[in-house]
């Protein structure tokens, strides 16, 4: 089974505000991560409607979700280790700070939708599993099954393939051969292996919202609900939002330290660029990807080079090009 990690990353800086409706001659701007045309679309069409800028991060996320992008994004997406699928969302709003986050979400294909509620009708920030899921239902979102058919069969192989990858280390049996149940070895060497990249580990944030599905462990939480990893925005600085391999790029705080830098008046693409090193210095071999946007307007994206990413697209709309257009971003 593959890791998933709102953004798709998708996210729609839009997603900043996820959606960054700042002023400018290039304002208001929507920039996703991949080329995800019809979402970009969706939250620009919603802002031109004169819908807000949630609005149209929320429309923007939700597409994906319901068009299933890549097929890595909303239900239907890679399962956990019970073979159920659960999803992960994330909106923040750069004006008042308010954060709405869900992890885990199971039974309820909006999580966008969830994790707006989260924000306008609790006074907490982040809801997991169960307890997410139930509040979901409390607040109308519909329960209903978020496997399909490929969801069944890409367990059904994992299991025939001796579960692999499961991502246990330092645990008996083998992990590399079994499927458990594993138990800690009774002494272990600790020892830096390297991580190899998997091109399908989107991370999304509704990402700004945006709503991933993550895979591997039960419970397993990846980057697009944790606030400053996944997505991060302040409309007195800009916003960001990541993609890739959410275990590692979630112990870096790439999007927060992008707006930080940004708040300095460092530019959208250095600062996307200094986030992604920062990460290399320890992981370089990691797969991951940020995008990143200034209150003026401006934005930019960076990427590691590692086999299978060599270039990075993502989806710009502003006033300049009333419609989405496909950008690239050469990997370092």
């Amino acid at each position: 089974m593959h890791r998933q990690d709102k953004m798709f990353t998708f996210l729609l800086i839009c997603t900043l505000t996820s959606l960054l409706t700042l002023g400018h001659a290039s304002l208001p701007l929507v920039i996703n991560t991949w080329p995800f045309k019809n979402a970009a679309a969706a939250a620009w069409s919603a802002l031109q409607s004169g819908g807000s800028v949630l609005d149209a991060v929320e429309r923007g996320c939700a597409r994906c979700e319901m068009e299933q992008c890549d097929g890595s994004v909303g239900y239907g997406g890679s399962p956990d280790e019970s073979g159920e699928t659960t999803l992960d969302a994330l909106i923040m709003n750069g004006d008042t700070m308010e954060v709405g986050a869900v992890a885990d979400l199971r039974r309820i294909k909006n999580a966008i939708g969830v994790a707006r509620a989260v924000m306008e009708h609790t006074e907490h920030t982040l809801l997991v599993g169960e307890s997410a899921s139930v509040f979901a239902e409390n607040m109308g979102f519909i329960a209903e099954d978020l496997t399909t058919n490929k969801s069944v069969n890409i367990f059904s192989e994992w299991l025939k393939g001796s579960c692999q990858p499961n991502y246990r280390k330092n645990v008996s049996p083998e992990p590399s051969k079994s499927c458990g149940p594993y138990r800690p070895k009774a002494t272990w060497k600790q020892s830096k292996r390297a991580r190899h990249a998997n091109i399908h580990a989107h991370d999304t944030i509704g990402r700004f919202l945006p709503a991933d599905t993550e895979s591997a462990f039960l419970s397993r939480v990846g980057d697009s609900p944790i606030v400053g990893a996944g997505a991060y925005v302040d409309s007195l600085a800009g916003g960001a939002a990541a993609t890739g391999d959410g275990d590692v790029m979630m112990r870096f705080l790439p999007s927060y330290l992008a707006v930080e830098l940004m708040r300095a008046g460092v530019d959208p693409s250095a600062a996307c660029k200094s986030a992604i090193s920062r990460i290399k210095r320890h992981y370089s071999e990691f797969f991951g990807a940020i995008i990143c946007a200034n209150t003026t307007g401006h934005y930019g994206a960076a990427c590691n080079k590692v086999p299978g990413l060599d270039k990075f697209h993502f989806m710009v709309a502003n006033s300049e090009t009333n419609t989405p257009v496909l950008k690239s971003v050469d990997c370092f």
